[in-house]
């Protein structure tokens, strides 16, 4: 019976067909395809030796680095399950995920050790179970590692830094380094699980979206097919590696036998990208909006030393873009064809902005992905609502998730047939273009990054001076939107912003603390019938308070009394 490949077996075949060819590179290593090839299969060897079993889990934690691919792909072939975990978030984030997926392997950046090792006493991992990588030596970007990258790593004064871990670590390089070449033998099948994604609902806690090996295959081929990507294209991956997004177009690449250039900054460096753009004759890359404005906001000098001509394909995503934005970044990238898409972890790419598009449909995310069926709006009672209706949208995708990790109600709640939502509002216009309305009841993009409300009330309610709260997210021209926080103290206490943050540096990932707060009296929250805040409402109510307080400095800030 025939059946779609998965990411290490494309992987196994361009190492034959194309052995010598540039696939992976960071700004410390590079691999060819016959290199990952043997690496991957040597840390697929690594780990089931250390007792793993097929469908095991193995936690992720790291900044972007070739060994996501490296892993990605050894996962895959020893039949593990992959659970990559957002850097940017805190210990006790970290822990409910390794806890709820039932990790029992955890694979940590040596930079974000820190970030685990109060854990470790606490999570169900056996203590020879926590592998550790650091920084290579050795190789450059400027050179491409075969089948012994692991020697290379020796060094005259003895074992180099990258085989040495810290004290009760495992080295990953070391265990790369002593397994075998050869292929695991145990077989992994299409609908088999590649990966447990994690992402926040818009109550309680997150949820581990089931991706399997085949949905990776089918997303790739229609990736390819709606770009129009190929084996010569070379692909920059700048979204976290620990995303839907960068690892979607990494399967597409691998797949096509493509090149794959990792940036490996640990933050946005905008002359650093185009640089790389340049000297890497980079051909397609996903960035979000506030990536390409900080980009734009380079001085036009700066910007005219590098030469973009390589770049023929652009993909805008994760926040609306502006028109005056998307103009400039056609300016600067002059050979650049612009997408702009809409999508999920959930159910993948859901619709697409093609770039004859882009000037004539500002504010629409386009409509349906090759290969998907018709997007349904539907209201509650599940009936399809007219064009210019809002209504919850559905999608239908061949490349859809398999549902929640041990939470079938929440997979429940997402179908209909075989139409899947993640609770986003929308319309379908009169031409047949979708607009969005509400992102996941009320989710706030900042930067690129998913946050939902009600995880940071959590943290902020739980201050003792803090009787409610309600977070939405306010405008703004450099990262989408920010953090707000409208707290309500408690009778006779007193709290302010300096506090508020300082509670929250602990307890929550620093993209997701408020950059603003507002303190207003109960009332003023506004609210349903049943007591439920409002918050698009609220957020409403805050841009005209902060537009009456512009215009009269000396007016107090009031949310009760702007019109709703």
């Amino acid at each position: 019976m025939a059946a779609q490949l998965t990411l290490s077996e494309s992987v196994a075949m361009h190492a034959r067909v194309q052995p010598q060819k540039l696939a992976v590179r960071d700004s410390r290593r590079s691999l060819t395809y016959a290199g990952w090839n043997e690496r991957a299969s040597r840390l697929a060897q690594a780990l089931l030796a250390l007792g793993l079993v097929k469908g095991d889990r193995v936690a992720l934690l790291a900044y972007n680095a070739i060994e996501w691919l490296e892993i990605y792909v050894a996962l895959a072939r020893a039949g593990l399950v992959a659970v990559p975990i957002n850097f940017r978030l805190r210990s006790p984030e970290i822990a409910y995920i390794a806890e709820h997926s039932e990790a029992r392997a955890f694979i940590v950046q040596d930079r974000l050790r820190e970030s685990v090792e109060p854990l470790r006493a606490s999570l169900p991992i056996e203590a020879e179970r926590f592998v550790t990588f650091g920084p290579s030596v050795g190789t450059t970007a400027g050179t491409t590692a075969g089948t012994t990258l692991g020697s290379a790593l020796e060094t005259a004064a003895g074992t180099a830094p990258g085989i040495t871990p810290a004290p009760g670590w495992r080295s990953y390089e070391a265990l790369i380094d002593a397994a075998p070449a050869s292929m695991p033998t145990e077989p992994v099948a299409p609908n088999d699980l590649f990966a447990l994604m994690y992402t926040s609902g818009t109550t309680g806690q997150p949820k581990g979206a089931m991706r399997s090996h085949e949905g990776n295959a089918l997303i790739a081929l229609a990736t390819a097919l709606e770009f129009g990507l190929g084996r010569e294209d070379t692909g920059l991956l700048v979204m976290p590696l620990c995303h839907a997004n960068s690892l979607y177009f990494a399967v597409s690449f691998t797949m096509l036998g493509a090149t794959i250039v990792v940036d490996d900054r640990a933050s946005f460096d905008p002359e650093a990208l185009l640089a790389t753009l340049a000297r890497e004759h980079v051909t397609f890359t996903s960035l979000v909006p506030t990536h390409y404005v900080m980009m734009l906001d380079l001085p036009a000098a700066v910007r005219a030393k590098y030469d973009l001509s390589s770049v023929g394909k652009l993909l805008i995503s994760s926040a609306p873009a502006r028109k005056e934005t998307k103009l400039a970044v056609l300016e600067l990238f002059r050979n650049g064809r612009l997408f702009e898409l809409y999508g999920s972890t959930e159910a993948g790419w859901v619709t697409v902005l093609r770039p004859d598009e882009q000037l004539k449909r500002i504010g629409s995310v386009g409509r349906e992905w090759s290969g998907s069926g018709a997007i349904r709006m539907l209201d509650a009672q599940g009936r399809e609502v007219p064009d210019g209706e809002v209504g919850e949208l559905h999608s239908r995708t061949a490349y859809v998730f398999n549902g929640y990790w041990k939470n079938p109600q929440k997979t429940a709640e997402c179908f209909r047939g075989a139409w899947c939502s993640v609770g986003d509002m929308a319309y379908r216009d009169a031409e047949g273009y979708i607009h969005l309305v509400d992102r996941k009841s009320n989710m706030i993009i900042s930067g690129g990054e998913n946050i939902y409300p009600s995880e940071v009330e959590a943290v902020l309610a739980a201050h003792p001076a803090v009787q409610d709260v309600a977070v939405v997210g306010l405008p703004d021209a450099t990262w989408g939107e920010t953090v707000c926080a409208v707290v309500v103290p408690r009778p006779g206490l007193v709290v302010d912003a300096a506090v508020l943050t300082e509670w929250c540096r602990e307890r929550i990932a620093g993209y997701k603390r408020p950059r603003s707060f507002r303190f207003v009296a109960e009332a003023e929250l506004p609210r349903t019938a049943t007591g439920k805040i409002q918050h698009r409402l609220l957020r409403d109510r805050i841009a005209n308070a902060t537009a009456a307080a512009a215009s009269a400095p000396e007016s107090t800030f009031n949310l009760s009394s702007q019109p709703a």
